[in-house]
């Protein structure tokens, strides 16, 4: 009980620290920073929020969405905003796509359809360990397409299954994971930040950046545009990626033929998908179908499309309300997403950050904005050592560094999808580079010198890939 007692009590003093080192940050900036030339001090104080949220989502006292909501109080109180202002994040578009497709992700696991995925999968091409990296990426990859939550993929479907089949070979945590446990988690991980960066509904992050690629550079970004940028390296990425990971961790076991035997054993007691398997399937399949369309037909917006799909699950039952509100993580997300995309506006519209651009851009004055380019996009990547979460990341650097290469004359498109893409193949850096990598770190299949040994390498390899490959493939689609 005493132990116990202590544990609770030095819980409570950390996060009490970690409250007044928010109070401390706002109170620095907002009342000891002097206030730039043309920002009013109600904007300055405003500005003091915003960072002092920031730092809240990485000292996280408490969890993500009540310091948003602090920081929406904060707006409030200290920075005079108006009441409609600070909840209009909620009434975004892109916020309600990302419950609703949450939402979705949770039929897509209750009705079984992603396990035959990953079973699917593994038959096809999981006799060999390589084979068994591969088949967990293109599960990912696959859910991808529409899941906006690397958590809701990777963590909670790919992950268990990588743990199944890891024990199905008595690769455990601990010394037996060097067998095949270490390899399958490592790559799996690495595969799944490339998956974030190859699909827009992918992430939360990706449509938060989508917003502030269109409130400060002009581009609309759509589901099509987003995967036909990306395809070219990150089908490159998707090949390179894993082996790289194979060679870097190298499985003791070569040849795993019982994985693919216990995948078509369990696809045969399955059976053929009917019901509401069947019913999730088909929501699923037109969701991408109308996603591509609504590129195209301007009253097809994507978020109408989000309400569609939704409305057929629960009509059909595949999906019933009970369940929905048991997904806490797709409300979680919608109340620290609106929150963030609020405030990210807040901030532009101080001019703060434009104001920023200017004064990084005098650093490189004659400078081409080519070497600007290249270099920013380094800073960026590597930033996200300093960054638990890559929206965090987003809201924080995306907007400055898109602010300061347009303004140098770099093409914006060329810009916003470069960056969009490293935003999300950072997180493979360290075991905290995003909600997924905690989960999977923690078990103890991976060190933590081998997850940032390979972590570090693989952003390598990302970088050779996703910027030549990439800038070429880009130049061929015009963005530059």
């Amino acid at each position: 009980m005493v132990g116990e007692s202590g544990n609770v009590s030095s819980g409570a003093s950390v996060r009490f620290s970690r409250l007044l080192v928010l109070i401390a940050i706002y109170g620095f900036v907002a009342h000891v920073v002097p206030s730039p030339d043309g920002v009013s001090g109600e904007d300055w104080r405003r500005v003091g929020v915003f960072f002092a949220t920031i730092g809240g989502l990485m000292l996280q006292p408490m969890p993500g969405s009540q310091v948003v909501l602090v920081g929406i109080v904060g707006m409030l109180v200290a920075g005079g905003l108006p009441i409609d202002r600070a909840l209009s994040g909620y009434s975004a578009s892109s916020v309600w796509m990302v419950l609703i497709a949450m939402l979705m992700s949770r039929a897509l696991r209750d009705s079984g359809l992603a396990r035959r995925v990953a079973l699917w999968f593994i038959r096809a091409i999981g006799r060999t360990s390589l084979g068994l990296g591969y088949a967990l990426h293109l599960t990912d990859l696959t859910l991808a397409t529409g899941v906006p939550s690397i958590t809701a993929r990777s963590a909670s479907i790919v992950f268990p299954i990588a743990r199944s089949v890891s024990g199905l070979y008595k690769s455990h945590p601990g010394a037996s994971s060097a067998l095949l446990g270490t390899f399958l988690m490592t790559c799996m991980y690495q595969g799944s930040v490339i998956s974030s960066a190859m699909f827009f509904y992918s992430s939360a992050a990706n449509l938060l950046l989508g917003d502030l690629a269109a409130e400060y550079a002009g581009v609309t970004i759509t589901w099509t545009s987003w995967f036909v940028a990306g395809i070219v390296p990150g089908i490159v990425a998707s090949v390179a990626v894993p082996y790289l990971v194979y060679r870097l961790t190298s499985p003791e076991l070569k040849q795993t033929p019982a994985a693919a035997e216990f995948a078509a054993e369990r696809l045969a007691e399955l059976g053929p998908i009917r019901g509401r398997e069947a019913i999730v399937g088909g929501v699923f399949i037109g969701l991408i179908v109308f996603w591509v369309a609504s590129s195209y037909v301007p009253w097809l917006s994507p978020t109408l499309v989000a309400f569609l799909g939704i409305t057929a699950l629960f009509l059909t039952q595949a999906l019933t309300w009970n369940n929905a509100l048991d997904e806490r993580s797709a409300w979680d997300v919608f109340i620290w997403y609106g929150g963030l995309l609020m405030m990210g506006g807040v901030l532009n519209e101080t001019g703060v950050t434009a104001l920023f651009a200017e004064w990084i851009g005098s650093w490189f004055l004659g400078a081409s904005w080519v070497v600007v380019f290249l270099w920013a996009l380094l800073i960026y990547f590597y930033a996200h050592y300093f960054f638990a979460s890559t929206t965090v990341h987003a809201l924080a650097l995306y907007p400055p560094f898109l602010a300061l290469l347009v303004n140098l004359g770099a093409p914006a498109p060329l810009v916003v999808y470069s960056f969009v893409f490293i935003n999300n193949l950072a997180a493979g850096l360290t075991h905290y580079g995003t909600t997924t990598s905690p989960v999977i770190f923690i078990e103890g299949y991976v060190s933590l010198k081998e997850w940032w040994r390979v972590g570090f390498y693989a952003s390598a390899l990302n970088l050779v890939i996703w910027l030549p490959v990439g800038m070429l493939w880009w130049k061929v689609l015009g963005l530059w």
